[in-house]
């Protein structure tokens, strides 16, 4: 028994440094689970250290998107991420309008782009006009996404406010089997089935989804079937992901209404109908493999076809006159000419309103090809990222308005009759060439210092299908623009409660073939239908500054908390508007209008109290977002116009930006099986567009709240529900100066009024669900 004592000694000896070593080693461990790694450029691989990053990013994943109970993932960063808003210009779900610090990702036609959004390293950008599609991201297959402001040029073109990247779910994210359906107010209802698996080399995941509402408004039923699937494989030091997409979605957005409506009930509409088709395939292959311990080589190829088709009846402004004793119908005293040829004659069925239709097929498929290096330079750790990308797109468009009468209930039935100057056929072709890096270096264990840069090249083609006789009517040109845009930064950590970061960078986009076929103006022309020549434009350069400071305090009596503080400051050099009246499918033109800048402050909270029962987030922003530049802002529609025109001066306010923004969300589990949550949204007052001069009211400033609850019975099942503007408030978070025409004479009022026309946001509603989990 003594030898075995005093054999047993060393090792008693050693228990001190053993539990010494165990407490290092798990401390280790849970700063490995604290490191939260972000994408620095496009590819989703090779990322970096977020508290590494020079600016206030924000993220979530997919169990805060479901714990949300949002309807998209715009819904989420409008409810939940600081410095994000909504317009409801089209006033459906799945369509909306977001702006980050003022910078818009639009399904919109018309809208200055200022986001670069990418799935799985591709560009979801649409290729004709640059704008976002938020109906054809696929909300359940989100494995996580980041928000990043304008910090990093590697996103390539349209980053001049920041960029999204998503990627999706794979069978070893998500090794599980789930079917949730819900439904409640206005018909809506959903319906999402998803399965994923792996054998620890290869795996599948597959999602597919199914929504339906008659929405709150009148005729305004949207339908929206999605499916994803992913093929994976893995090995030791290599990965691939085969991914496939399509959706088939009907969406009704009839738009905003003038305040007169108002009277006879929020949920009528303008005119009718307003329907939009999205038909997406896409299919990519992604994957990395470690060349040695220092070396990651990753890369993407892809090809994607989105087939966009509209059908939407508006007003027309036409009048009747007299032409050698016949009456015709004109415009401007001049007759109409229909396809045939011949001048169209009066005619009570075609007096009134017009159906504008248009169909856009674009097609693109690129690749990109990144090495990230994680080599220390000087005994200090370093990650360099270099790439380069190319993407080829094609579009073709066609446009038709055809005549038609309006309805009792401001419908417009078809005529018959196309008219011929409103006829447009249009083949675009786009070459982008993009080379980047982003080099991270480590100075000291506090110091951090990231330099980024990116070479643009594109070459943009426009083929008009129906030249015509009038060289300023032909659409027909060739463009080439080029850029180099740099940025740097640092973070430097004081202490774990404080980190300060700082950065500039430089950002660019080019007119996109939408913008090129409407910018002269001489001859304005209507969206989306009427393009009508093709003058240059020039590229948009934004030059970023950003600053704050952030931390995390771990060590609270309650719980933990993360905060940040910060200011940004962006100047648009050479920005493009579109220029009249184009909120209800009035003429116009675009132009490069001088300089534009968004400016402002922002701060955030979150926390995690009482073991977790207890989660918070509250954000605030102040943004300042004025014309730098003095142009004249036509808009006939305006009140205050001369000659159809306003003074836009420096230092007016753009329209559609709120100035204060504010968001409060919270989760309490009452018990470890129900929690119970609500959110909070406040946006002050705004401009509407038209009113770039600042001469009229703003759309009042409002607040809205959420509630939301969900009760596990186990962990396969599990009951949640929600209501939305659970005061029933009414509230607009958009509006726009345009004139009514005809369409609201049968009101008692007065023939082309101006009038204010305005988003409406959508009354109480509640929606109610259940999840099942294999």
């Amino acid at each position: 028994m003594k030898r075995l004592a005093l054999g047993l000694l060393p090792w008693f000896a050693m228990l001190p440094l053993a539990e010494a070593i165990a407490e290092e080693l798990t401390s280790d461990a849970e700063a490995l689970e604290n490191v939260e790694v972000v994408a620095v450029s496009p590819l989703q691989f090779g990322g970096v250290d977020i508290n590494k990053i020079p600016a206030n990013v924000q993220t979530t994943t997919a169990e805060g998107l479901q714990r949300s109970q949002a309807i998209s993932l715009a819904d989420y960063m409008n409810r939940y991420m600081g410095s994000v808003n909504i317009n409801d210009a089209q006033n459906n779900p799945l369509q909306p309008d977001i702006q980050y610090r003022g910078f818009s990702a639009s399904p919109l036609m018309g809208l200055p782009a200022g986001m670069a959004v990418y799935v799985n390293g591709v560009r979801f950008n649409e290729p004709f006009g640059d704008m976002i599609n938020w109906d054809l991201i696929p909300q359940g297959a989100i494995e996580n996404m980041a928000l990043q402001p304008a910090s990093n040029p590697a996103f390539g073109l349209n980053a001049l406010g920041g960029s999204i990247t998503v990627n999706t779910k794979t069978g070893f994210s998500s090794p599980k089997h789930q079917l949730e359906v819900q439904g409640g107010s206005w018909d809506r209802h959903s319906e999402e089935l998803s399965s994923g698996w792996n054998n620890g080399t290869w795996g599948y995941f597959a999602d597919f989804s199914n929504f339906s509402e008659e929405g709150w408004r009148d005729h305004s039923r949207s339908e929206a079937k999605r499916g994803f699937g992913t093929l994976s494989w893995r090995g030791s030091q290599s990965s691939l992901d085969l991914n496939f997409a399509g959706t088939e979605n009907e969406l009704r957005g009839n738009g905003a209404i003038p305040e007169e409506l108002l009277a006879f009930g929020r949920d009528k509409v303008f005119t009718h109908p307003d329907l939009t088709r999205n038909r997406l395939f896409m299919v990519s292959l992604d994957g990395d493999t470690w060349l040695n311990d220092q070396n990651q080589l990753s890369g993407t190829a892809y090809y994607r076809r989105n087939k966009i088709s509209t059908y939407n009846g508006d007003g027309s402004e036409f009048d009747d006159c007299e032409v050698d004793g016949t009456d015709f119908l004109c415009e401007d005293d001049e007759p109409l000419v229909a396809m045939d040829g011949n001048r169209v004659l009066e005619d009570e069925a075609l007096e009134g309103g017009t159906i504008n239709t248009s169909e856009t097929t674009q097609q693109s498929f690129g690749f990109a090809l990144q090495n990230a290096f994680h080599h220390k330079i000087f005994g200090m750790n370093n990650q360099l990222i270099g790439g380069a990308s190319y993407d080829h797109s094609t579009a073709h468009y066609r446009a038709d308005t055809e005549l038609g009468s309006l309805t009792s209930d401001r419908g417009v039935r078809a005529g018959g009759v196309l008219l011929q100057e409103s006829r447009v056929r249009l083949n675009t072709e786009t070459n982008n060439y993009g080379v980047f890096l982003t080099d991270t270096l480590s100075v000291t264990d506090k110091l951090d210092v990231t330099v980024s840069g990116r070479y643009n090249i594109t070459h943009l083609e426009l083929k008009d299908q129906f030249p015509g006789d009038d060289p300023d009517e032909n659409l027909t040109g060739y463009h080439t623009f080029n850029r180099i845009n740099p940025a740097a930064g640092l973070t430097y950590a004081f202490m774990p409660e404080l980190t300060f970061y700082g950065n500039y960078s430089e950002s660019s986009r080019v007119p996109t073939p939408m913008e090129l076929s409407c910018a002269d103006p001489n001859n304005p022309c209507k969206l989306p239908n009427a393009f009508v020549a093709d003058p240059p434009l020039e590229q948009v350069v934004a030059n970023s500054w950003e600053a704050g400071f952030r931390g995390d305090l771990k060590q609270l009596p309650f719980g933990r908390m993360h905060w940040n503080a910060g200011f940004f400051h962006v100047i648009n050099n050479n920005d493009i508007l579109w220029q009249g009246n184009g909120a209800v499918n009035g003429m116009g033109y675009f132009e490069n209008v001088g300089k534009t800048q968004r400016q402002g402050a922002e701060a955030g909270l979150s926390g995690l109290f009482f073991d977790d029962r207890l989660r918070w987030t509250a954000n605030y922003t102040f943004i300042d977002a004025t014309y730098q530049s003095s142009f004249g802002s036509p808009n006939g529609a305006h009140p205050n116009a001369v000659d159809g025109v306003t003074q836009v001066r420096p230092g007016n306010k753009i329209p559609g930006i709120p100035a204060h923004q504010a968001k409060f969300s919270a989760d309490y589990d009452i018990v470890p099986e129900w929690t119970l949550g609500f959110d909070m949204n406040y946006n002050s007052s705004q401009y509407l567009r038209g009113d770039e001069a600042n001469l009229t009211a703003k759309i009042p400033a409002f607040v809205i709240f959420n509630l939301r609850s969900e009760y596990r019975f186990n962990e396969h099942v599990a009951l949640f529900g929600r209501v939305n503007n659970l005061f029933d408030r009414d509230y607009a978070n958009f509006g726009a100066w345009a004139e009514t025409g005809e369409v609201l004479q049968g009101l008692g009022l007065e023939e082309n009024e101006n009038a204010r026309f305005v988003g409406v946001g959508a009354p109480r509603a509640a929606w109610i669900g259940l999840r099942l989990t294999m």
